[in-house]
């Protein structure tokens, strides 16, 4: 069952929409953040917020099992950080198209990270004619010891390998996407693959824009794919008719979550199937930045429709599904970044029933959301200056 919602007044928003990337693109994003006053905020304590450091543009972080983070900043750069702040500067990084939505994106562990010591990384790469697009690789992670008085080498990259390339490249600097999970089991990678801003890539099956795509560890298909042996379609597409995907978690059942930015509103969380065809630019819960309209779902049975969606937007970044106890009344629910909406999005799960919960004022454009080792909540805001939080329950 989805829910679709009109926020107005105080009631909350369930119809998801919109971006706040592309809210800066169109130079949208005061008018989108400001339809949120109105939003009465959760009228108590809900956590104490504590500083850690700050970023130039941080995009993405994860957690080592030691408790240490790694967190990507769009120029370029992949930082070890102490959850005291103390960062360090990780070497051999690859060389990123930074501009726009563009630069270094996504970072996660090999599901085998504790014994191989090897991570995954997307970010922009430059290609021909002023043509970019994403790309992902995994490496090796050196690092020196977390403990007092141990010397070592600066941490580095090595072995650096390309396994996937968004395809194909293309004009223009939004809608990359380029998150990543690897299912709970960990045998396979998923990549989300946005639209690149150009609409009907989509629905195109010969290219993998606007695709959640799926691959074995090593950038191979996996023989079971949805449209493995079909004429004209790319094998490594697990589902398509995605716009701009921005978050991507499992669940505790092992069912796959994805947030996206709609158009002008249309924000979605979608449950990502196998073969579904989640409709854009067909269908959307929004409407283009132009003011031409766009059939809603409902009108176009045969797409997948979001669970929950949202209209006006939140401009979604970063989902997770908590699953710590540290905040019990939190364990199961999703949470969301807010990118013009300046506030994190709690989304529940009850039966077949999917709502927003509850939403947290931030005051700041939120990129990411991940939760720490002891069940804490780590907070990236975005832009230069970026702050990482950390949200433990209230004394």
């Amino acid at each position: 069952m989805r829910n679709l919602t009109l926020a107005t007044g105080l009631s909350v928003v369930l119809i998801a929409c919109g971006n706040g990337d592309d809210a800066l693109a169109t130079q949208g994003g005061a008018e989108e953040s400001q339809a949120f006053a109105d939003i009465s905020p959760v009228d108590r304590k809900p956590f104490d917020k504590t500083e850690v450091t700050s970023f130039d543009e941080p995009w993405a972080m994860t957690f080592l099992p030691d408790g240490r983070m790694l967190v990507t900043e769009k120029k370029g750069n992949l930082l070890l950080v102490n959850q005291d702040g103390t960062k360090t500067e990780i070497g051999n990084v690859p060389e990123v198209d930074y501009g726009g939505q563009g630069g270094f994106g996504d970072v996660i562990l090999a599901p085998d990270f504790a014994t191989s010591g090897r991570i995954y990384l997307s970010w922009v790469e430059a290609g021909e004619d002023d043509t970019r697009g994403a790309v992902v690789a995994h490496a090796d992670l050196s690092l020196a010891p977390n403990e007092p008085g141990i010397e070592a080498e600066a941490p580095a990259l090595s072995n650096l390998k390309t396994i996937w390339i968004q395809n194909p490249k293309v004009t223009g600097r939004g809608h990359y996407s380029h998150r990543m999970v690897f299912s709970p089991d960990g045998k396979y990678l998923f990549i989300g693959s946005g639209e690149r801003q150009k609409f009907d890539p989509s629905q195109d099956m010969t290219g993998n824009l606007g695709k959640i795509v799926r691959l074995y560890p090593d950038g191979s298909v996996p023989e079971d794919n949805p449209f493995v042996g079909q004429d004209g379609a790319l094998p490594e597409i697990w589902s398509l008719g995605h716009r701009n995907i921005l978050g991507m978690a499992f669940d505790s059942e092992g069912k796959l979550w994805n947030q996206e930015m709609g158009p002008k509103d249309g924000d979605e969380l979608n449950l990502v199937e196998a073969k579904a065809n989640y409709g854009y630019p067909i269908v959307s819960e929004g409407d283009h930045y132009d003011g031409k309209k766009i059939p809603n779902h409902d009108t176009r049975p045969e797409f997948a429709a979001p669970k929950v969606a949202w209209v006006p937007t939140i401009a979604p970044s970063g989902l997770i599904i908590y699953s710590a106890d540290l905040f019990p009344a939190w364990k199961g629910s999703a949470f969301i970044g807010g990118l013009a909406s300046e506030a994190i999005i709690r989304v529940s799960f009850e039966g077949e029933e999917t709502k927003e919960a509850e939403r947290f004022a931030m005051d700041k454009r939120i990129r990411e959301v991940e939760q720490g080792p002891n069940g804490a909540l780590w907070v990236l805001e975005d832009g230069e200056g970026g702050r990482l939080l950390k949200l433990t329950p209230p004394k």
